[in-house]
């Protein structure tokens, strides 16, 4: 009988259905039909009497093969005036980013002052397989609730978590598979057989890294900080630390499944379903659907990676000033091409730090590429001082992402210190401060090649050194896509992201953070002071680069608050991007803040606007 009940339930589960709360028409697997009008509707909460009953969830339950998770707060040890041992524990593990990527109720960011905190899903479906999200989108649906995608659970926006939602937690889809010649399904006439990795939704890079670099000897795009989910990072765009000559994680996709809002499984790729595939390339993640598998192009591998690291710092701002003018100059003449990336900070105390990484050279070839620069702050003693002797390390390509080998060099990873966890659990020592980050602010901005040209460095430097007396900003070159070769470039202009990406040399980005931190948890509470002082102070940095004429922002690395959100991350494309959202989620079941389709729904997503 239970056999049997399960049956049913399976069949109407992945059938092609009704929207049963909308009562929109069929849609056929094979695309979709025109929208209906849209109608204002709240979302369902446990207080409300439509809310799903025990046995409906039991029957969810079954659907999934047992894998429903009733969530409980993570914070319970911390619970009443007297926390014990268990609460120090836990937000000791808060630094530990594989601890809370294994935590259904937790997110890598533990909130946003005055914006949102990490709050758990009533329900999780801690998804094995695609039809496990299928029965939960379809569930989601039908009792019109308020649902939550998480894989790596790294969104700064906090997407990944909601109070009163249901959860999709993709966690334990992981698996990585390697191909050496890969053609996208319908599309054998118009693609050549080529390397790839397919990648489940809930997979880390520096797995995908350790499987691909480690033991496939190749190359993929994709993020900088090792322990973010490998599907969010290409839906939102997906610069990592060596983008400037491999291009966006976004445009290396070959091909998607992803569960659209009326639960059926679609490929997406340029020949099924284009429009679906070309808004999953940087349309952001959570807004059109589930993906439930990627397929990225992977590439060779050079000789060496490797870095190039200091820290200087001026005796005076007039030395500052100076100082930011000529590593600029020095940038545009021999860093400002496809072998550079990473970063450079500007701080208030007049201090630079370089940190910058590099692919194709050896550790000697860096360095005399380095040596005019250096040689000019070495010339002037009383104006700088090296707070930080320069290094320049290289490591062979094969090696970058391998745990094994990571680990025999001091002070670069942390390892996973829980018992019995994977070999492979290292992240870099240099991401720590993130894990569990409580955001202060976070302000982004894409800063034209022009910026460069003859006569324009002056501008810039002189409002990078007036931004800094407010507060450090950064310049992250390898976000960006002037410098890097046509073919990356033209592969990015067929994504959604924002065109302003093309032109841009770096991202200026200012932000600031806390220790994990949770409203009403004695003794780990925010900072509210403090917090929204240094907001302020980055509103202050950032409207300097501004006046120089920087635009648009990385949807993934943004401002909270940002206001005309549609234009700054998507630019020209938003329209046909609200199109794409239109066809394949007509109803809105998919909600993320500063999502496609955000605007028509109360900043909780729990109500449709008029």
């Amino acid at each position: 009988m239970i056999l049997a009940r399960r049956r049913q339930l399976l069949k109407g589960l992945t059938a092609v259905s009704l929207f049963a709360s909308s009562g929109s028409s069929l849609i056929a697997l094979s695309g979709c039909a025109t929208s209906p009008p849209k109608k204002a509707f709240p979302r369902v909460r446990p207080t409300d009497s439509s809310w799903p009953p025990p046995s409906q969830w039991q029957e969810l339950d079954r659907a999934v093969g047992g894998r429903l998770i009733k969530v409980s707060s993570p914070l319970a040890a911390c619970d009443g005036p007297s926390p014990d041992a268990g609460c120090a524990a836990l937000f000791h593990s808060l630094k530990n980013p594989y601890y809370l990527s294994d935590q259904v109720g937790l997110t890598q960011t533990t909130g946003w002052i005055d914006a949102w905190a990490c709050a758990p899903s009533v329900y999780a479906v801690a998804a094995a397989r695609t039809q496990d999200v299928v029965a939960a989108v379809n569930f989601a649906r039908q009792h019109r609730l308020r649902l939550v995608v998480k894989g790596g659970g790294h969104s700064y926006q906090g997407t990944s978590n909601c109070a009163d939602s249901l959860l999709i937690w993709t966690h334990a889809m992981d698996d990585v598979t390697l191909h050496e010649a890969f053609v996208a399904r319908g599309c054998s006439e118009r693609q050549p057989l080529q390397p790839a990795v397919t990648i489940g939704p809930g997979a880390l890079w520096m797995r995908v890294y350790d499987e691909v670099t480690t033991r496939g000897g190749r190359y993929v795009q994709g993020g900088g900080c090792a322990t973010v989910g490998a599907a969010g990072l290409i839906q939102s765009g997906g610069f990592g630390s060596f983008s400037k000559n491999y291009g966006m994680a976004a445009a290396a996709l070959l091909e998607a499944e992803v569960v659209t809002a009326d639960g059926a499984v679609r490929i997406a790729n340029p020949c099924t379903n284009p429009e679906l595939f070309w808004g999953l390339k940087g349309g952001g993640g959570g807004s059109l659907g589930v993906v439930t598998r990627v397929t990225v192009r992977t590439r060779d591998l050079p000789a060496f990676f490797g870095g190039a690291f200091a820290a200087i710092k001026a005796s005076s701002d007039p030395a500052f000033r100076k100082l930011i003018g000529r590593f600029l100059a020095f940038y545009r003449d021999s860093l400002f091409n496809r072998r550079w990336g990473e970063s450079v900070t500007f701080s208030p105390r007049n201090a630079m730090r370089i940190a910058m990484v590099f692919q194709g050279m050896n550790r000697n070839e860096a360095a005399e590429v380095w040596k005019p620069f250096l040689d000019w702050v070495a010339a002037s003693p009383r104006d700088f001082t090296l707070a930080s002797p320069p290094t320049i390390v290289d490591v062979p390509a094969r090696q970058l992402w391998n745990p094994g080998y990571l680990k025999r060099l001091p002070g670069l990873v942390i390892a996973d210190d829980r018992p019995g966890v994977p070999e492979g659990n290292v992240f870099w020592a240099s991401n720590r401060e993130e894990a569990g980050q409580f955001l202060h602010g976070y302000e982004s901005l894409w800063l034209a090649a022009s910026l460069l040209g003859h006569g324009e460095p002056d501008r810039l430097a002189d409002a990078l050194f007036a931004g800094s007396r407010h507060w450090p900003i950064s310049l992250h070159f390898n976000k960006g896509l002037a410098g890097a070769p046509s073919e990356e470039v033209a592969a990015a202009r067929d994504t959604a992201m924002n065109p302003a990406v093309l032109d841009a040399f770096a991202l200026a980005i200012s932000a600031a953070e806390g220790p994990p931190a949770f409203p009403g948890v004695p003794g780990h509470e925010p900072d509210v002071v403090s917090a929204r002082a240094e907001s302020a102070a980055i509103g202050r940095a950032m409207a300097e680069l501004r006046r120089v004429g920087g635009s648009g922002s990385y949807v993934s690395e943004s401002n909270y608050f940002e206001a005309d959100w549609q234009q700054s991350f998507w630019g020209k494309n938003y329209p046909r991007l609200r199109a794409v959202k239109d066809r394949y989620d007509p109803e809105g079941l998919f909600f993320v803040h500063h999502g496609v389709g955000s605007e028509d729904w109360s900043p909780d997503g729990f109500s449709r606007l008029a």
